[in-house]
């Protein structure tokens, strides 16, 4: 009896937020599902429409770890078709060759890595060469403090190691990512991040390239104060700042603040929202540490929420891989809306987003 081919999705690439993202989530989930698909307005809206680099290194790898069939994919292309094949797990390699960001390529691939050869129990290995500290994307302090802790109180368990750190214009990062393959457990509860509980900590950190140590300390100081005046137990706070390897210069910092957080079973547990920035020429590190600060404090002081924007997005489809959840989210962004219309376009799921209260920023996210 033959098999019949699943049918063509077509995509229009300008729905919703119209931007990458749904190049990026439409890899991941035509090779977890097996389903051919078509993307057509590749980033319409765009001042740069069509692939860019970045784009067509998350298709070129997606197509090496599924053995996938790809035609029309070349710089600037506003169309592709993918027709994905087994999923693969290994050690792969890939090299952006440009600044752009590692950790956009590593969420394309990680959905379906977690799920090749599930049977053998075959760790993978992603190494990426290109931009660990980027302006509109995940740096990969935000990886390892928020995204791969949230993502094992779903039982996905991916360890994120930054080799060499890269920022624009010249790059030359590299991240290595091992991924253990993921065995939902039948009695697995699903997530449940929706009641906010104490403040337990603040940790603020700051990290130079190539750069003087001293703006780290600038920078830490300038947020602490700003936090303490604002009312925070000054005794909740902690600072640290390293000096980055690579080529180039840059600068981060970012924020952890973690929450106290109580499931269904009354269990309690911890959640760490992550805020980060880069370092900018025309302003100081005492400017840079002051609008560290003011993300932290929106989030601790204007929500009830445990989940931030970014996260949000970032969650929706590991949720939906799991077996559904529910959480609270400071806001919904296009991004999510566009994310969440695109897994229901893949997956027999229903993705809610609810305002429950405009004035305390708590939306619930159901799926």
């Amino acid at each position: 009896m033959t098999k019949t081919k699943p049918k063509t999705l077509k995509i229009d690439g300008s729905t919703g937020e119209g931007g990458g993202q749904i190049i990026r989530t439409a890899l991941s989930l035509s090779m977890l599902t097996g389903t051919p698909m078509e993307i057509t307005n590749i980033r319409a809206g765009r001042a740069k429409s069509g692939l860019m680099r970045q784009h067509l290194m998350c298709v070129q790898a997606s197509q090496q770890i599924s053995n996938a069939t790809v035609t029309g994919a070349v710089l600037g292309s506003a169309s592709f078709r993918f027709t994905p094949n087994t999923i693969q797990s290994g050690n792969y390699t890939f090299d952006i060759g440009s600044a752009g960001s590692t950790s956009l390529v590593l969420q394309t691939l990680l959905p379906a890595l977690l799920f090749a050869n599930t049977e053998q129990s075959i760790y993978s290995t992603v190494t990426i060469k290109g931009g660990t500290h980027n302006t509109l994307a995940p740096t990969t302090d935000f990886l390892q403090q928020a995204f791969v802790p949230a993502l094992a109180k779903l039982g996905m368990h991916v360890g994120i190691e930054c080799v060499q750190a890269g920022f624009a214009p010249i790059g030359g990062g590299m991240i290595k990512a091992t991924i253990t393959p993921f065995m939902r457990r039948a009695n697995t509860p699903p997530l449940q991040l929706t009641k906010r509980g104490e403040l337990i900590g603040i940790e603020l950190a700051a990290n130079t390239l190539n750069l003087e140590y001293d703006i780290c300390k600038r920078e830490l100081a300038s947020a602490k104060a700003s936090l303490v005046e604002s009312g925070i137990d000054e005794t909740l706070i902690t600072t640290h700042s390293h000096k980055l390897q690579g080529i180039g210069e840059g600068n981060s910092c970012y924020a952890q603040v973690t929450h106290e957080v109580s499931d269904i079973q009354n269990h309690k547990e911890h959640h760490s929202e992550v805020f980060t920035l880069l370092g900018e020429k025309r302003s100081s590190a005492e400017k840079i540490g002051n609008r560290l600060s003011g993300l932290v404090k929106r989030y601790v002081f204007n929500t009830d929420s445990l989940v931030d924007e970014y996260l949000t997005d970032q969650l929706l489809l590991p949720v939906a891989l799991a077996g559904g959840g529910e959480f609270t989210a400071r806001v919904v962004s296009k991004h999510a809306e566009t994310q969440a219309w695109l897994i229901q376009q893949f997956l027999p799921v229903e993705i809610k987003l609810t305002v429950i209260d405009e004035q305390k920023n708590l939306v619930q996210v159901v799926c």
